[in-house]
């Protein structure tokens, strides 16, 4: 009863939110819409296999309809479904509930022999996920504002974007994502078992939190390896004033990863992490919507300089995600990813954490952990391999123009 009171409340705002779409709004108030509607209380944290979920996969379908791709799921339909089990315990490997996910597939043929796909997942944490929240208190309803209603807006714009260009020499195959907060369930899923002949595909994108540009305007863009066209291509664009930040590896915490595995270029495009990352805290007023516009439209533009390229050639690249040392304790803050000085920035200090007690504060940047001078976050990784719980060590950071040391007790 609840959910079909939810469905037909949701069904009302979606035919309000779809005419407005279609008769008055400016791409970047579409853009606005829909992270407003995927970002509402209402659709309970887009949780997948969850009732809120269902609605945001009803939502995408539809404009995806309105933008007038056709329905590219199994059986001819919007969806491709998949069974997985949700374990409440992380990491467990035995029992859980029977679930079933739906990723919500549009495309654009333009009758040609190769297909660009583009993805972002919808999916979030419902009322926060043990092992996956790094919410404290009680179940509260993660809105994921930028975890990843601003990808998956990215993502319609960009579908809206291609329908009405003249860029035919590729079809494009637009992928929303579910369950990828459990794991990349939905896209692993979708490689598994296609709707659509995966031999094709010249390419993959994939849009996850690109909702915080910065005022420097650092586009962090992962999977820069998979293929030698990317740096150079990504080099000449130039669009809202962003410079870009890359890192070689095709294997990352996003769906791209599914697809960078069965051989195909990728690129990951992600605008930093924030205070608000897997907290109910991450909700639409935080958004940068200029900056969601302004990289929609750097993606596109790198599409449109690719149109005439043919299939672009793929590279295996070496797996940066497990780089650094492992360690044994942690200093509390959370990097900044998109920070391309020299040094590790701190994005946050978390509260009752080593740095915080040490004093250290958000926007310091790491220069030297005891004798490990930092350079890269993997530079710091190693520095904290080298200290077990109970070490002190000297941190060095530079804060605006002045070099500091503090002492912090891990």
């Amino acid at each position: 009863m609840r959910f079909n009171l939810l469905l037909t409340f949701s069904l009302v705002i979606l035919s309000f939110s779809t005419a407005f779409c279609q008769e008055s709004a400016s791409p970047l108030q579409k853009i606005q819409v829909d992270v407003v509607y995927l970002s509402s209380n209402l659709l309970e944290g887009r949780e997948a296999g969850k009732p809120g979920g269902e609605l945001a996969a009803k939502y995408i379908a539809t404009r995806f309809e309105e933008i007038g791709l056709e329905p590219k799921g199994l059986g001819g339909s919007w969806f491709h479904p998949f069974d997985f089990q949700f374990n409440a315990t992380p990491h467990s490997t035995t029992g859980g509930e029977p679930r079933i996910g739906k990723n919500v597939v549009g495309y654009l043929d333009n009758g040609a022999s190769n297909t660009v796909v583009i993805g972002a997942h919808y999916d979030h944490l419902g009322y926060g996920m043990p092992g996956t929240s790094l919410h404290v208190g009680d179940p509260a309803v993660h809105n994921g504002a930028d975890d990843n209603a601003s990808g998956v807006s990215s993502l319609l714009f960009i579908a809206s974007y291609l329908k009405n260009s003249n860029l035919k020499n590729n079809n494009y195959l637009f992928l929303a994502f579910s369950a990828e907060e459990l794991g990349l369930v939905g896209s692993k899923k979708f490689v598994e078992n296609p709707s659509f002949d995966l031999g094709n595909v010249n390419y993959m994108l994939n849009m996850d939190m690109v909702g915080r540009l910065n005022e420097e305007k650092v586009l962090a863009i992962n999977g820069a390896g998979t293929s030698p066209t990317w740096k150079d291509e990504l080099a000449k664009i130039a669009v809202g004033g962003i410079k870009i930040k890359t890192t070689d590896s095709g294997v990352g915490p996003s769906d791209h990863t599914s697809f960078y595995l069965r051989d195909m270029p990728v690129l990951h495009f992600f605008t930093g992490q924030h205070t608000d990352y897997h907290k109910p805290s991450d909700d639409s007023e935080l958004v940068n919507y200029q900056g969601i516009y302004d990289v929609s439209m750097f993606i596109a533009t790198l599409i449109q300089d690719l149109n005439d390229d043919g299939k672009l050639v793929f590279t295996k690249t070496k797996d940066e995600s497990k780089q650094g040392a492992s360690f044994k304790v942690t200093l509390g803050v959370m990097p900044d990813y998109v920070f391309d000085g020299e040094g590790m920035r701190i994005d946050a200090v978390m509260d009752d954490k080593p740095a915080k007690k040490a004093g250290l504060e958000n926007g310091d940047i790491v220069l030297q952990i005891g004798d490990v001078q930092v350079k890269t976050i993997y530079d710091y990784m190693d520095g904290l391999a080298k200290f077990k719980k109970g070490d002190k060590a000297i941190v060095k950071v530079k804060r605006k123009d002045a070099v500091i040391e503090k002492e912090v007790e891990f």
